[in-house]
């Protein structure tokens, strides 16, 4: 999925942080909730998650009223990495044991980055993940061209998830 977000007022050819990115969504919060669907509602910016180790930080959680579950998302100004998939695996699972009640269904992960790899989706948690999901932003509207190569490539990704979920269930 990509999220195009013009409404941030962000150049597209200048750089600029997660932290100035995430103040740019705050911004425009009513915008941005729009955006993601019906039923989200805001709990926090970097809603703090300690552990008896160590300190970690959410960049945004939303709950979503009609999926009853708590939406982590946190932002990347740069491709995805598998470190970014991990560490997202990880705050779910905090969250789930630290923060969510019986009567939510499971918490949900978005990694909201500048472009998303064909090889962490596929060789990640991403794959066959019902929690966890990647997810692209532009900072403009793309133009036809730039659609019909992006939807080219979303179908080969889903294509390929399939394939994958397939030959996983034909093993078991």
């Amino acid at each position: 999925m990509v999220y195009v977000a013009e409404f941030l007022g962000l150049s597209s050819n200048a750089s600029f942080t997660e932290t100035e990115l995430e103040s740019a969504i705050l911004t425009h919060l009513q915008k941005f909730l729009m955006d993601l669907g019906k039923g989200y509602a805001f709990v926090a910016r970097q809603q703090h998650i300690r552990t008896e180790l160590s300190d970690y930080y959410i960049d945004l959680v939303f709950y979503n009223y009609i999926l009853k579950c708590f939406v982590l998302i946190d932002l990347k100004t740069s491709p995805i990495t598998h470190q970014d998939v991990g560490q997202m695996d990880m705050y779910i699972r905090m969250y789930v044991e630290l923060k969510r009640s019986e009567a939510n269904n499971p918490t949900l992960g978005i990694v909201l980055c500048a472009d998303t790899d064909e090889d962490v989706a596929k060789y990640s948690v991403l794959n066959g993940s019902e929690q966890l999901f990647a997810s692209t932003y532009k900072l403009y509207l793309p133009s036809e061209d730039e659609l019909r190569r992006e939807i080219e490539v979303q179908k080969s990704l889903f294509l390929q998830q399939q394939r994958d979920r397939a030959e996983n269930e034909a093993d078991e």
